[in-house]
């Protein structure tokens, strides 16, 4: 395949195998309802295909946004197990063979009991962002931005079309939550979730606080609008949970994705679109090159988890999170919005922050909201209070009318006196 030049006059390879496309407009209302990956825009030049190895030599774009170079003198993420709940992922791609660790298959139809096959592609895509491993002898530039990382794969869904639905193995909120609890179990530190659903699940609100209380962050995505049968904005599911670090995507430019779903679930936001990665097991793609994925966005997130939790290992959860929310790019420093939540990410920045209890923004896990933020919403407490110098004021008035009484009766005395002297 050759190269086309996209903006910036960096090549792109643009667009997944058919398999990789997910559900269409035709899909009805009660199956596009279900959680779904998100849709990666339909290719506009040469399809990267499974037949033929290819390797692009330029590094991903989003990894100078994110600057990764000045993140990895920090953490590359060893060490950090990062569970992908996905399609499974492939090793047979050279930036993953030592980067995957057998898993978990839910489905049960792909004869792959470790997870690590992947049909569809989704999986690997995600698993490439975040932990492939650099190639520079094979000419390409595609490394993941946690490129120490290992990746636990955890397939809860086969494919995404009506076949795959009728047949019980597309994307499903319980076997999502299932998968949650198996990559916990597994001892991952920080869970991929790149899929998204409208429903508000018990069975997924369960596996989300499992997963906080046992010292694990998932990272969801907070869902795509051409993937829902309801296109408004609002929350999706696990990402407006509770401990859930939900993620919402931004274009080239980092401004808020017409594509994405917004809303008050969103926390953060990362590039999710022209994503260089790992494309089944045949080398390098540019995938949502004409679009933005959220999909896409959250493994970056998910991969800068990964750094903090190298760096950070005592902090919490709820600490990786804020460093995140707290240190990401916004024109306010003290405000969010339902568009790009507390700001596109920067994991150099979270890497190095200090949390003294002063940083507008969000509030801090360990030490509450910052004092700046907390006298606005301070009330004036009225209560009448003992005024610490009455006393002294009272002595001062009785000696006040004391000396007077002295000097009066002084003066009555000495009238007094001269009286009998005079008689």
């Amino acid at each position: 395949m050759t190269p086309r030049p996209a903006r910036g006059g960096r090549p792109v390879l643009a667009g997944l195998a058919a398999a990789l496309l997910l559900a269409g407009p035709g899909v009805g209302a009660a199956l596009a309802a279900g959680p779904v990956p998100a849709r990666v825009p339909a290719a506009t030049t040469t399809q990267c295909t499974q037949e033929k190895t290819q390797y692009v030599a330029d590094a991903p774009p989003a990894l100078t946004r994110l600057a990764a170079e000045r993140a990895w003198q920090s953490a590359t993420g060893a060490g950090v197990l990062v569970g992908v709940v996905d399609s499974g992922v492939d090793p047979g791609n050279a930036h993953l063979a030592d980067a995957v660790v057998p898993g978990v298959d839910l489905v049960g139809a792909a004869g792959d009991p470790a997870g690590r096959t992947d049909t569809a592609g989704h999986g690997t895509a995600v698993a490439g962002q975040i932990a492939a491993r650099a190639l520079p002898d094979l000419g390409s530039g595609v490394v993941g931005l946690a490129p120490d990382a290992t990746i636990l794969p955890v397939r809860v869904y086969y494919a995404d079309d009506d076949q795959a639905r009728e047949q019980g193995v597309a994307p499903d909120a319980g076997r999502i939550a299932a998968g949650i609890d198996a990559a916990v179990a597994a001892g991952a530190r920080v869970v991929n979730v790149s899929m998204s659903t409208p429903n508000d699940t018990p069975a997924l609100a369960d596996a989300v606080r499992r997963a906080a209380a046992a010292g694990s962050l998932v990272v969801a995505s907070a869902g795509n609008r051409n993937t829902s049968s309801d296109e408004t904005d609002g929350p999706r599911y696990p990402a407006a949970y509770d401990g859930v670090l939900s993620v919402t995507a931004v274009d080239v430019d980092d401004q808020p994705a017409g594509d994405a779903i917004h809303g008050a679930h969103v926390d953060v936001a990362a590039p999710g679109t022209n994503v260089l990665t790992t494309f089944h097991a045949a080398g390098d793609c540019m995938l949502s090159g004409q679009g933005t994925s959220t999909s896409f966005a959250t493994a970056y997130v998910s991969a800068a988890v990964a750094l903090l939790a190298e760096r950070y290992p005592e902090e919490t959860p709820a600490q990786w999170a804020y460093r995140l929310e707290v240190t990401a790019a916004r024109a306010q420093p003290a405000e969010r919005d339902d568009l790009v939540g507390w700001g596109v990410v920067r994991p150099d920045a979270a890497l190095g922050f200090v949390d003294d209890g002063t940083a507008p923004g969000p509030v801090s896990p360990v030490h509450g909201r910052a004092d700046a933020q907390a006298a606005d919403v301070r009330t004036v407490d009225v209560t009448p209070r003992e005024d610490p110098l009455a006393g002294a004021r009272a002595g001062a008035v009785w000696w006040g009318i004391g000396g007077v009484a002295v000097v009066l009766l002084a003066a009555l005395a000495a009238r007094v006196a001269g009286r009998r002297r005079r008689g």
